[in-house]
């Protein structure tokens, strides 16, 4: 599973890197991948915040991808991104 964010990260990202062309198949990949897509809900843009407010490390992204975990019980992250050590309850996986 993902997020709807992980999604939007791929548009703000090939379209920075010039990349609009591979911008579909990237979503593809993802989605090629994933059984299920989380909605991003006012709670969990709410929820980011008091992340944010009580912890620093996170950036506002990865503050809204643990609000949507808590929200769905979602316990294992696969990321490279070190930060989400940092968050308790968490696991991050960095391989398959």
């Amino acid at each position: 599973m993902t997020d709807a964010e992980a999604l939007q990260e791929i548009l703000h990202r090939y379209t920075a890197i010039q990349r609009r062309d591979a911008m579909g198949r990237a979503l593809e990949t993802l989605l090629g991948v994933v059984d299920d897509v989380f909605p991003i809900e006012k709670a969990d843009v709410l929820r980011a915040s008091k992340i944010l407010e009580s912890r620093e490390g996170l950036s506002a992204r990865d503050a809204l991808h643990v609000a949507v975990m808590e929200r769905y019980g979602v316990r294992r992250i696969l990321s490279l991104d070190a930060d989400f050590d940092r968050w308790p309850g968490i696991t991050r996986l960095h391989s398959v």
